[in-house]
């Protein structure tokens, strides 16, 4: 069967380690399509829009997205809209994308790169499930206004809208508690219900959804605990699900106990299993075409592609394994180099990659 893969490199770093991604996948001898089209800068420079409709069609009949990174400061000045970032949330929107999957693995050959000691993070996996499409990052009404009345009356005033409708929570929650049952049967909701509304309906929901899996143990945490107890025992987590904005926060927050930002991939999926998939960094313009980005987290995020939306469990295994191989024959690019290893650029990188593959 022809798989078709929408490939978008998009801007600063992301078109060399999406290069090396690519190289991978077509190593692996799967009949698969892959069509490139631009994305965030690259795509405003060319179309005038950072998500054109070429680029939404073409992720729209893919069965799944490779991406590479968004986001330049020299489109900051751009109207909000226009500005790269936006691409990756109209894609979210327009592929019902609600479910991201960011696994926090600390290799047992990175214990050192780690910013905790090697006793508190050795044998580190966690799994984070974020809510994707809905809470303050799209909740309506939103903007700036004049303030009526109060002790700021006639200020001007910025607002916006958090809001999760039952449905929501409910989809994110069956998301978690199912990827629970296949690891340690253990699940940890994480919101802020001493002070938000809105957390205490999440808080609800998933305790409702939570009969159904009678075999899965439910905890809470606020975030702020959360976040404290990801620097302090992370080890006692294994699921975590939590809205969108916690989970943006304290995702990127455990991406440092792993060592690097530049091992994470993620998978964003939606009800049909179609995803996107992305490392979980920037684009890192400031490094972009030196090759000297780390490309194992967006060539992790292809093994979690084959995985997820192609069912080709095994091959994403083969390159887990290798990226496994190649850290252990000493091999690092520069953001997790330490002393007595091997620095290598990105695109000697894939070259061991590749070369562990076979």
């Amino acid at each position: 069967m022809t798989h078709k893969i929408a490939v978008l490199p998009g801007d600063g770093i992301g078109p060399e380690i999406t290069e090396q991604a690519v190289r991978v996948l077509s190593a692996l001898g799967l009949d698969l399509e892959l069509h490139t089209e631009p994305v965030g800068g690259a795509a405003y420079d060319k179309h005038g829009h950072p998500l054109p409709p070429s680029t939404l069609n073409l992720a729209k009949e893919s069965a799944a997205i490779l991406f590479g990174a968004v986001g330049d400061w020299k489109y900051d000045s751009l109207a909000r809209e226009l500005r790269p970032e936006q691409a990756i949330l109209g894609l979210r929107r327009a592929l019902g994308l609600f479910a991201n999957l960011r696994p926090a693995i600390l290799y047992a050959e990175l214990a050192n790169a780690s910013s905790l000691k090697p006793e508190v993070v050795a044998g580190l996996d966690i799994l984070i499930v974020r809510e994707l499409t809905g809470d303050i990052y799209f909740g309506q009404p939103r903007g700036v206004r004049e303030v009526a009345d109060g002790p700021f009356k006639g200020e001007r005033q910025g607002f916006d809208t958090m809001h999760y409708a039952e449905s929501e929570v409910r989809r994110i929650a069956h998301v978690a508690f199912q990827a629970a049952q296949k690891r340690s049967k253990k699940l940890c909701s994480v919101d802020k219900a001493n002070v938000l509304e809105t957390s205490q309906f999440w808080r609800d929901t998933v305790i409702d959804v939570a009969h159904e899996y009678p075999d899965v143990a439910l905890s809470h945490m606020y975030v702020d605990n959360a976040a404290m107890q990801l620097v302090r025992a992370p080890k006692e987590f294994d699921v975590i699900v939590t809205g969108n904005l916690f989970g943006d926060i304290l995702s990127d927050e455990a991406s440092m106990l792993t060592g690097s930002i530049g091992m994470l991939p993620s998978a964003s999926l939606n009800a049909s299993n179609q995803g996107l998939y992305e490392p979980s960094h920037g684009s890192a313009p400031d490094i972009a075409g030196k090759n000297v980005a780390n490309p194992l987290a967006t060539i992790l995020s292809a093994a979690m592609l084959l995985r997820y939306s192609l069912g080709e469990a095994a091959q994403a295994d083969r390159i887990e394994a290798a990226v496994q191989a190649v850290l252990r024959q000493g091999l690092r690019t520069a953001d997790i180099f330490e002393a007595g290893m091997n620095r290598v650029s990105t695109s000697e990188m894939g070259d061991a990659v590749l070369k562990a593959l076979k």
